[in-house]
């Protein structure tokens, strides 16, 4: 799966929110698993596409498997932006 920053779908906006809330863990792996509010993210195959594309990542460096804070990159602050409705960009 590929991440296209101009056609997220809810689920991938979702999890953009949630990381971006500051509610999102991630663990340090090469196919890291998110958590939300402590709950293991229902569809970690976006998870891993979102990590792939670079939208999501971990804030900083961790043991294997261990969870950290989850963090969203430039391009996923972008790609979150994008998708707001141009009113909800005036007050943001």
């Amino acid at each position: 799966m590929t991440v296209d920053s101009e056609t997220l779908h809810p689920g991938q906006l979702a999890i953009l929110r949630a990381v971006a809330s500051g509610r999102a863990e991630i663990t340090c792996s090469c196919e890291p698993d998110l958590y939300v509010d402590g709950v293991p993210c229902c569809n970690q195959w976006v998870v891993h596409a979102l990590v792939r594309s670079g939208h999501v990542r971990a804030a900083h460096p961790g043991r294997i498997g261990q969870r950290v804070a989850a963090t969203l990159t430039a391009s996923g602050r972008d790609a979150l932006q994008a998708s707001l409705p141009a009113a909800a960009k005036e007050i943001a």
